[in-house]
């Protein structure tokens, strides 16, 4: 029987209205902006302050934001941005800046004050944004033919963590680069290289986090698609940083390739003892982060090995899939296992990509939402020490792995795995793909 019958057949979910099938997502969107809005205004009188706690990592990428809007490509990795992310950080964010300059807002970089007005605008927009990680989740969880309730629970749990990222601390652009990688993921499970590329490639241009994704993802394409694939997915970092680079080499590549962090403000891990120290007070996460790209490629090989007998099919078995994700979170969990300084957020995205490798059976998807859930708000804690820290958060990401993996008795891998190279027909017979 044709692998393709065991996933949620496409003609059938496409018949229902989008808004039906996505009501889930759009419903922990929702929640996420009346919850957590709530939390950053009226939170802090819990703790007898005043003052809204709102993200402000947030505001020095809407000056960048906002230097794009008019098209000052010079300075966007100048004073005050901060930005050392590829340029799509700030193009995603460009329609909150065009709001702000509409309603004749100004921001700029560090508080806003005891009760800025702009967070009732950037608030929503940036919970909006960072919603198409939830988006993506769902739609890989309704391919796996994953029930309504589990899919509740998937959200629910989704949402929870996805507060890490774009209330608490205000990063979207790592939402919208694990949102576009689970897309790409999704794309490449029925077969669409091309599309897969150019999205896996928006990703990386959005937040080269995603680069930690690529030798997994390599692993999954046809050998002699390989270069074309690689090639679209650079088109959009390329591009993008061509052209800040254009405007203001010296900037755009001291921030690009040093990516300065600080110990003093953010956590410290062991591994600051090896990390170059900058005259700053900052560190140089850079080389860390290559050495977590290099050691990616080892789950790209692991994966490759388990990709060798079977043979790619038009749409990809279930427990496929769900290997590809869980060994793509293995891959972005590398960031958080050698970054020399963590911010509580790094540990987001592998949580993401587990809870929907987990969705498909209660006795790993609740385990699972439990440890993403206590790791989101026990990384919040703050806690100096370098071991003290660290430590735990590794744990927990390690044991959310363990609950998330695709068990061999679960997964077949010998029938549900497939090899990049031929297409299987209806009747069984090989074909080729496009």
């Amino acid at each position: 029987m044709p692998v393709t019958s065991a996933l949620t057949s496409p003609s059938r979910t496409a018949a229902r209205p989008w808004l039906l099938r996505r009501i889930l997502p759009i419903l922990g969107v929702v929640g996420l902006m009346a919850i957590g809005l709530a939390g950053t205004i009226w939170g802090p009188l819990y703790w007898s302050e005043s003052a809204w706690a709102v993200p402000d990592d947030l505001w020095a990428t809407l000056v960048a934001s906002e230097r794009l809007l008019h098209l000052d490509l010079a300075g966007l990795y100048t004073p005050p941005t901060n930005l050392v992310s590829f340029p799509g950080t700030a193009v995603i964010l460009v329609p909150v800046a065009a709001i702000f300059d509409l309603a004749g807002l100004s921001v700029q970089a560090g508080s806003q004050g005891a009760h800025p007005v702009q967070w009732l605008i950037a608030g929503p927009c940036e919970v909006a944004i960072s919603g198409v990680a939830l988006f993506a989740a769902d739609a890989i969880a309704e391919r796996l033919g994953v029930t309504w309730p589990k899919r509740f629970v998937l959200a629910a749990a989704s949402a929870t963590a996805l507060w890490n990222v774009s209330v608490r601390w205000g990063h979207p652009e790592d939402a919208v680069a694990i949102g576009l990688l689970m897309y790409a993921i999704l794309a490449l499970s029925g077969a669409r290289t091309w599309r897969a590329a150019w999205l896996a490639g928006a990703a990386v241009a959005v937040q080269p986090l995603a680069l930690l994704a690529f030798p997994v993802l390599a692993a999954a394409v046809e050998p002699r698609r390989l270069p074309g694939f690689l090639a679209r997915a650079a088109t959009p970092s390329v591009l993008l940083l061509g052209a800040a680079a254009a405007a203001n080499w010296s900037a755009t590549i001291h921030a690009v390739t040093s990516q300065p962090n600080a110990p003093t403000i953010d956590h410290p891990t062991p591994w600051i003892y090896l990390a170059p120290h900058l005259s700053d007070g900052s560190v140089a996460a850079g080389p860390a982060r290559a050495l977590a790209v290099v050691l990616a490629c080892g789950c790209g090989l692991a994966a490759w090995r388990r990709w060798r007998v079977p043979r790619l099919t038009a749409e990809w078995s279930p427990d496929a899939l769900v290997e590809l994700l869980w060994w793509t979170a293995a891959a972005l969990t590398l960031r958080s296992v050698f970054e020399p300084v963590m911010v509580s957020y790094y540990v987001w995205p592998p949580l993401a990509l587990a809870l929907v490798a987990a969705s498909r059976d209660w006795w790993r998807l609740i385990p699972t939402a439990a440890a993403a859930t206590g790791l989101t708000f026990m990384s919040q804690v703050s806690w100096r020490n370098p071991w003290v820290w660290w430590t735990p958060m590794v744990a927990l990401l390690g044991l959310t792995l363990f609950f998330s993996r695709p068990w061999p008795a679960r997964s077949a891998a010998a029938q549900a795995l497939p090899e990049p190279g031929e297409q299987f027909a209806a009747d069984g017979a090989p074909q080729g793909v496009d």
